[in-house]
């Protein structure tokens, strides 16, 4: 089962770090389409925040982990973007979560 966390901070409520680690299991290797699914959305998004806002997270990535802290910037505009990609991440995963329950579980917590 692929586990993801995001951890919100408790001021803002905005999300200051998320993990995703585990594989769904769904079929077999290569032919997982959850997986796939949960790395394209993943890397995509770290990737997004990179190349649309100069952004680099702090991102550690090993097979069935990725993890990263949410830097603040100090530009509560470039913050608003980061957040932004961000939120659509978590939306998309919910998505995946919602066809794929068995597979795919999203907790969240306060820091």
């Amino acid at each position: 089962m692929i586990q993801v966390t995001f951890e919100r901070r408790q001021a803002d409520k905005t999300i200051a770090a998320f993990t995703i680690e585990g594989h769904a299991k769904y079929a077999r290797a290569g032919k997982d389409i959850v997986c796939a699914g949960v790395s394209a959305i993943s890397v995509g998004t770290v990737n997004s925040i990179e190349a649309l806002t100069g952004v680099v997270l702090p991102a550690s990535m090993k097979n069935g982990w990725l993890s990263s802290d949410v830097p603040e910037t100090g530009s509560p505009e470039t913050d608003a973007q980061v957040q932004l990609l961000l939120e659509s991440m978590r939306v998309m995963l919910e998505t995946i979560q919602q066809s794929y329950g068995r597979f795919v579980v999203i907790h969240e917590h306060s820091r």
